[in-house]
């Protein structure tokens, strides 16, 4: 038995030794790449963002893509953007906005526009003000999370080119398209349904002609433009116009443009689209067709993976908010626009994003909960109409 006595550590030796162990431990941890990693992977992007400046190695290691894809997955989407402004989804517990304004960071001078909002990336331009009209606009790609921009060089073909544009998209994902992608429908000739498609890739930092040109038999609406699986798809709209989708890196024995079908049973001319978008590599449509029964009823339609055609994912009854929110009837119509269907990491965090004439609202489509996000007094978001998804991505380009 031990009979020496036990030498008692002062309070300062005690926390000399708690420091020492400490800092042995950060080491380790620091020292293996793989343990640092899984500890970052769990901390939010503001934490990514700052700790960069740790060190040279620190900021390889967040940079590198093997981080960058782990983290950006499953994709995490907190809010919106209207206009230039951010809206957090939950207003109870707003995250930080990624930007206090999109002028900030792309061009005080003029009045910057959202375009398209593709897995983090933001297409954006300069607004039609009348001297940008002459020179063409200014087109750019923003990370909001990063803050990195990219001015997108002028399309092949001049000036004359530039004032032909029908229709600007952005095409990227953390794994299929790595290397972000412009695609630029533009008119051939002005009096028939010809077009001309370049695509820009960020890979080679070059335009080039797609496909010289091709003609739609029926007219088309190149908008609302949603990048999916390996092509760009343009939301239906009236059954007398073509529905197009176009795939970005078909090779030449492949046909690139394709027909988009609408779903199983909606054969008349007067359905227009309430909602077209993409979440976590699903794409949804929501349609309003003039069938006189109940438009509170909304059907949010999936699109089959091997693109053939739709099925129904969730049916919406809208009709439970109206005593919460009374202005959705407004002089015996309904006055509402879907701005979004987000998909949970989990399926029953699935929402779909609700605006009213004054305000904007979530609503579960499985346990029918909803939740304020905005009130439009006192903002100036209520004449707005277009509407873009915020989701984080650490993606660099």
């Amino acid at each position: 038995m031990d009979s020496t006595p036990k030498i008692k550590k002062t309070p300062q030796q005690q926390q000399a030794s708690m420091d020492h162990q400490s800092t042995q431990s950060g080491a380790v941890v620091g020292s293996n790449d793989t343990l640092l990693t899984e500890i970052l992977l769990r901390l939010p992007v503001t934490s990514i963002l700052r700790f960069k400046s740790v060190s040279k190695h620190w900021y390889s290691l967040l940079t590198h893509t093997r981080f960058t894809h782990r983290y950006d997955t499953p994709s995490k989407s907190p809010g919106l953007f209207a206009r230039d402004k951010y809206i957090p989804f939950d207003a109870e517990d707003p995250n930080t906005p990624p930007v206090d304004s999109l002028n900030s960071y792309i061009d005080s001078f003029t009045s910057v526009r959202v375009l398209q909002s593709c897995n983090g990336l933001l297409l954006c331009c300069t607004d039609q003000w009348p001297k940008i009209r002459k020179s063409g606009n200014k087109y750019y790609v923003f990370n909001p999370t990063t803050k990195q921009l990219a001015l997108i060089p002028s399309v092949l073909g001049g000036l004359k080119a530039r004032k032909t544009i029908r229709f600007m998209g952005l095409a990227f994902h953390q794994t299929d398209c790595v290397h972000y992608k412009v695609v630029c429908i533009r008119n051939v000739l002005s009096y028939v349904n010809s077009y001309q498609v370049q695509v820009y890739s960020s890979d080679t930092r070059e335009w080039k002609i797609s496909t010289e040109s091709f003609s739609a038999t029926k007219p088309v609406f190149f908008s609302q433009g949603v990048y999916w699986k390996g092509a760009v798809y343009w939301a239906p709209y009236y059954e007398n116009s073509d529905h197009l989708y176009f795939k970005i890196d078909a090779d030449q024995a492949e046909q690139q443009l394709g027909t988009l079908p609408l779903p199983v049973g909606l054969t008349s001319s007067k359905i227009m689209t309430m909602y077209f978008g993409e979440s976590r590599g699903h794409l949804h449509l929501i349609l309003h067709v003039d069938r006189g029964d109940d438009s509170l009823l909304l059907n949010v339609y999936e699109m089959l993976s091997d693109h053939s055609g739709w099925f129904v994912k969730y049916q919406v009854h809208l009709g439970e908010l109206l005593g919460a929110f009374p202005e959705m009837v407004s002089e015996d119509r309904y006055d509402f626009k879907v701005i979004d269907v987000v998909r949970g990491e989990e399926e029953g965090d699935s929402f779909v994003v609700l605006k009213t004439s004054k305000r904007i609202i979530t609503y579960n489509v499985h346990d029918k909960s909803f939740k304020l996000v905005l009130s439009f007094a006192g903002h100036s978001y209520e004449g707005s109409l277009v509407f873009h998804r915020y989701t984080e991505t650490l993606s660099l380009f």
